[in-house]
């Protein structure tokens, strides 16, 4: 397993042989509701767009996760599976193979590659969107991955997991509280799942953020004081750190069984 990170929440993820590109922001300012005045982002570097790519995994369909400019860059072509409103965005650009997952609902690459959806981040009163369990149909080896801190309890009961992408910091407004929770969010589905590994995301890489809101925005927690929490409860789970646009090799003994024996979402 290849894991790059591309920033913000953008990643390619090498995974039984299938390259999945997950929620890309790779070309162009990144900016909710055209309202640059309120919240803007911009790479200090630009990224190169990765050449393969088997299919594009969305787990919601707002900009920084499905990101129109980005996405007009790609080949209309190439499979997108994501979230009802990321479905909608992907349809809009034109893209010819969409496939919207409900939770708990699956796509599968071949025999290579199963990615399950399960409740993610809420969006508004009534939405919820997708985080994903990603396993290798051969070896037997999973990632799971919600770019908010959101992990719904039905986790409990799927087993460990090798690899967890998810937020590990909150990030807070002043009387509102964490949009992205991070720390005993983080510590919990460690608990749940006992990953080998946890990466961050969703805060950090190079980019550079501005706007009223971002003014507003406050970062709670740390790597370091994350490592220190899972030390602190006898947690083996290894915290990777990883450096934006530097893959990042995972290998794994094969697993007894499949997902279908280990346990679905």
């Amino acid at each position: 397993m290849q894991l790059t990170y591309l920033d913000s929440n953008s990643w390619s993820i090498e995974i039984a042989g299938v390259n999945v590109l997950l929620d890309p922001w790779l070309v162009g300012p990144l900016v909710f509701g055209n309202l640059p005045w309120l919240f803007k982002g911009t790479r200090r570097k630009a990224k190169t767009i990765p050449t393969q790519i088997d299919v594009i995994l969305l787990s919601q369909g707002l900009e920084d996760h499905a990101h129109p400019p980005t996405l007009e860059q790609l080949d209309r072509s190439i499979p997108i599976v994501g979230s009802a409103g990321a479905a909608k965005v992907a349809k809009k650009l034109g893209y010819t193979d969409v496939t919207a997952l409900s939770h708990r609902q699956i796509y599968t690459v071949g025999d290579r590659l199963q990615i399950q959806a399960v409740p993610g981040s809420p969006i508004g009163p009534t939405t919820v969107e997708n985080g994903y369990l990603l396993t290798d149909l051969q070896r037997g080896t999973r990632l799971y991955y919600e770019p908010h801190g959101y992990h719904d309890e039905m986790l409990q009961s799927i087993g460990s997991v090798e690899v967890v992408i998810t937020p590990i910091v909150n990030l807070e407004l002043p009387l509102v509280g964490p949009f992205i929770k991070g720390r005993e969010s983080a510590l919990e589905v460690v608990k749940w799942l006992e990953p080998r590994y946890i990466l961050p995301t969703a805060a950090g890489g190079d980019v550079d953020f501005e706007g009223l809101l971002v003014s507003a925005l406050r970062a709670v927690g740390t790597l370091e004081s994350f490592r220190a929490l899972l030390e602190q409860h006898h947690l083996e789970t290894e915290v990777i750190d990883p450096t934006p646009g530097v893959p990042v090799e995972l290998s794994f003994p094969a697993v007894e069984g499949t997902s279908s024996v280990r346990g679905e979402a």
